[in-house]
């Protein structure tokens, strides 16, 4: 990383520090403005005036501090903020002889913060006030076209400022509400993978357990320790996936764990064979190593498609097959079961596929298997090679 990268990332710090601070304590940041305008102020008052000059009185110094005060109040009053600024500004110039300022330093940040956080008629309210304060100002001052044009251009600038940080705003606002309702629709679909999954397992061997203590107890053994297995892998996952949502790691707490990827596919398939489904797993093309969330979403697409098999296919024998080609990967599950139920489907399992396809920018086709028998989940994702993948 060179030295102007290392300078954005510190900017990028810096800023994303001071939009916190501004966010967890306004109160400070309008103290740290007022402050900072009355150190603006201050300078005509420091710098060394000519000689024929009357030097700059305590009075005038203490009424500029009054004019910068209502600042600390900008949020929560912004127009009585405004009218006390102008009430003090107006008494400047005919009551005591002071320095002039080169901006109207309390007038700028006023109107800006008027046009970020005031609704409509608070702000025609302030373009009213401006539009009559100005040209008195410049009457009381220079009476000169000049000064007229840059007040009316920097008070312009200042609330054109306002809104596009106010836009600003509201687009971070959207979104942050789109990533949130993402991120809720993704553990949503977590969610109902690990359990469904899960619970339609241990469904399977429970009801398959009593029949099995009558006609082969070694069987029955084998049902309750696949039920137990199921029931902690469940619970492993969910910790895991739980323990992302945590801000922080609990004290003495375990690291968090990977998503589930192509390494834990033999695992999964292992479970549903113990449930009685004969399960055939194949590859073909040639494989590479894929990225962590795209190995993820395979792992939960062929979990999902067993857990339909498993759930309502009534199936003897499920076939897993991966297809690598040079761009995608392609996934097969195909049972031999009772095939698509008739009518609407009402649940959850390929809408989770489907979208999951969707966004790794693939594609999710479901319905009968090959001649019309049983049902086959389709899926293509596109990959990157193994050469992207290293980089």
């Amino acid at each position: 990383m060179d030295i102007r990268e290392r300078l954005r990332e510190h900017l990028r710090g810096w800023w994303a520090r001071g939009r916190a601070l501004s966010a967890a304590h306004p109160p400070a940041v309008d103290i740290g403005v007022a402050f900072l305008v009355q150190a603006a102020m201050t300078m005509p008052f420091v710098v060394p005036r000519p000689a024929d000059v009357a030097p700059a009185t305590w009075p005038a110094y203490g009424l500029t501090t009054l004019t910068v005060i209502p600042l600390i109040w900008r949020r929560k009053a912004p127009l009585a903020a405004l009218f006390a600024i102008l009430a003090t500004s107006a008494l400047y110039k005919p009551a005591l002889e002071g320095p002039g300022q080169p901006l109207p330093y309390t007038g700028l940040v006023i109107v800006y913060t008027i046009a970020v956080l005031s609704p409509p008629w608070k702000r025609l309210t302030t373009g009213v006030l401006v539009l009559v304060a100005v040209p008195m100002s410049v009457w009381l001052n220079t009476r000169t076209a000049r000064e007229l044009t840059f007040s009316f251009f920097v008070f312009a600038a200042a609330y054109a400022f306002g809104r596009l940080t106010a836009a600003r705003q509201r687009a971070n606002r959207v979104e942050a509400e789109q990533a949130a309702a993402r991120e809720r629709a993704r553990i949503a679909r977590e969610m109902h993978d690990i359990l469904s999954h899960a619970v339609s397992l241990m469904i399977v061997q429970a009801e398959a357990g009593p029949v099995a203590v009558r006609t082969a107890p070694e069987r029955a053994e084998a049902a309750f320790d696949a039920i137990s297995e199921t029931g902690r892998d469940a619970m492993a996952q969910l910790r895991r996936m739980l323990g992302v949502l945590r801000e922080e790691e609990e004290p003495g707490g375990a690291p968090r764990a990977p998503q589930p990827g192509l390494a834990g596919l033999p695992d999964l398939l292992d479970r549903v064979r113990a449930g009685g489904l004969d399960v055939v797993y194949g590859t073909a093309g040639s494989a590479w190593p894929l990225t962590d969330a795209t190995g993820a979403t395979v792992f939960r697409i062929v979990q999902e498609a067993l857990t339909n098999t498993v759930k309502h296919a009534a199936a003897r024998t499920v076939s897993v097959q991966l297809t690598y080609t040079e761009r995608d990967v392609d996934i097969r599950v195909t049972d031999d079961g009772r095939g698509p139920r008739p009518g609407p489907r009402t649940g959850h399992g390929l809408v989770g596929i489907r979208e999951r396809a969707a966004a790794h920018g693939g594609t999710a086709v479901t319905g009968p298997g090959p001649d019309g028998r049983g049902f086959e989940v389709w899926v293509r994702l596109p990959v990157p090679s193994a050469a992207e993948v290293a980089r």
